[in-house]
């Protein structure tokens, strides 16, 4: 055996105490702290559940970031932690040497184990300073108040066991643990098991929200109620909601709108709401006018994507002053062939200050829409990202579409799409036809770029078919879907 491979003395330990639980509970009171986090995760991975459940009482750090090493949904594994947060909260008095607040349950903070095990060098700690506040603050008594359980919770379609397990260990502990779920995804759940995880999970704690539903009118009618009281949501996102106020039943109808209403309002209580998204969602114009006029923060970004967006939809958009300092922009699948750009220019325009990333793939734009954005575009200088594929621009439009961007010095990827003229009338790419243009639109943006010294972007490329792009740079043509 090299000396490289030899198992060091703490391995050796750790080793020794795994194979004698008994041994290893009896020393945990008197264990070095640096042996916890290797001992805990050779419990964990060797499933010594009752080793486990005694070093989760007795744990020495602030934090435990336990979800970081359930690589699978074990439900024992949970199971065994939860009993250790019941054997810690049932001791009256305080162990000497317990320091435990936070609960992870999130796959975060795998550096914290890669550290402590050896894979990384670095010195790491789990204190914070608002933790550690908090804890000089509170007396040795106030121990049920101290403890903080954090999660992030996907429900698609139906509970599955470990979230059983961890909603029904929440329910019976509301009043002596803080629960948190930071990150909510719903997909068509039972509207009724929503209502009592929002019960369990108070709501205002709840950061990132998604919804895929299509039981709208049930749905909305209890969600409205407390979308409100998520005062700390930055990030919302809406897929596959079709809120329609055409219905034939005037009882069902009258119904819809007025939890569509309901819901629309609650955005004027989302202060920290930043990046809004609409994936496949309808909304009539009313209701896209309200939402925009619900909004009381400036947005980091907005997404509306595969939906018909209507010119007043636009025009909402153009005159929103929450959407002045956008950063990113995305409207891919929103078919503008229809409609007059101004409003879609006058937009760009006010956020040309600010933003960085914009998507515009799949929006079916002509020579005349694109030209009249194109002064806006000349002026976005803090443009890092653009993507104008799949639309329906000439040689010419795009020669002009080149020079443009090619005044924008923070460009970093640039996608744009073939010329009409590489088309033969069924749609298909002339190959000989395109890889002769290629050259000529590269030369744009390098003659233009050179005489004002700056630097090509890392990645320029031409859509050459659906499924290949060809990268002007590198001269070659490569899948990406």
């Amino acid at each position: 055996m090299s000396i490289k491979n030899t198992p060091t003395l703490q391995h050796l330990a750790v080793q020794s105490l795994v194979r004698n639980q008994a041994l290893a509970i009896s020393a945990l009171k008197t264990m070095p702290i640096n042996l916890f986090p290797t001992l805990f995760k050779e419990a964990f991975d060797g499933r010594h559940m009752e080793l486990l459940k005694a070093m989760v009482a007795a744990w020495p750090f602030s934090r435990l970031p336990v979800g970081a090493l359930m690589k699978t949904r074990d439900v024992e594994a949970l199971q065994a932690v939860l009993d250790g947060l019941d054997l810690l909260l049932s001791q009256k008095v305080r162990p000497r040497r317990w320091n435990l607040q936070v609960l992870d349950l999130r796959n975060v903070h795998q550096d914290f184990w890669d550290i402590w095990t050896g894979t990384q060098e670095e010195t790491y700690s789990t204190e914070t300073g608002s933790e550690e506040q908090v804890g000089r603050a509170l007396p040795r008594y106030a121990l049920r108040w101290r403890l903080k359980v954090v999660t992030d919770l996907s429900f698609r379609f139906h509970l599955e066991d470990h979230q059983t397990c961890l909603l029904q260990w929440a329910q019976q502990r509301k009043g002596s643990v803080q629960l948190c779920c930071l990150k909510m995804t719903i997909c068509a759940f039972p509207v009724e098991i929503i209502k009592e995880v929002l019960d369990i999970f108070q709501p205002h704690y709840i950061e990132e929200l998604a919804l895929f539903t299509n039981k709208v009118l049930h749905f909305l009618g209890h969600l409205g109620s407390c979308l409100g009281r998520m005062r700390n949501l930055h990030k919302f996102h809406l897929t596959h909601i079709y809120l329609n106020t055409d219905r034939v039943v005037n009882t069902l109808k009258d119904t819809e709108e007025k939890c569509t209403i309901r819901f629309l309002s609650q955005f004027s209580k989302l202060k920290c709401l930043q990046h809004f998204s609409v994936n496949g969602v309808y909304f009539s114009s009313d209701h896209m006018k309200q939402l925009f006029r619900c909004l009381k923060t400036p947005l980091e970004s907005l997404c509306i994507t595969l939906r018909q967006l209507s010119q007043s939809d636009l025009k909402y958009l153009s005159q929103c002053q929450r959407l002045c300092h956008l950063k990113h922009l995305n409207l891919n699948g929103v078919d503008l062939s229809e409609l007059c750009p101004t409003d879609l220019r006058v937009l760009l325009e006010n956020v040309a200050d600010t933003l960085q990333n914009l998507e515009l793939m799949n929006c079916r734009m002509k020579d005349s829409q694109l030209n009249a954005l194109l002064p806006a575009l000349s002026k976005c200088s803090q443009l890092t990202r653009a993507n104008f594929y799949d639309n329906d621009l000439s040689m010419a439009v795009l020669k002009d579409l080149l020079q443009s961007m090619a005044n924008l010095s923070k460009l970093t990827v640039e996608l744009y799409p073939a010329p009409l003229e590489c088309y033969d009338p069924q749609g298909y790419i002339l190959v000989e036809k395109f890889t002769q243009v290629c050259p000529e639109l590269l030369d744009i943006l390098t003659a233009q770029r050179q005489t004002k010294n700056i630097a090509l972007a890392t990645r320029i490329c031409l859509e050459c078919c659906r499924r290949c792009v060809y990268d002007m740079e590198s001269r070659l043509c490569w899948c990406w879907q």
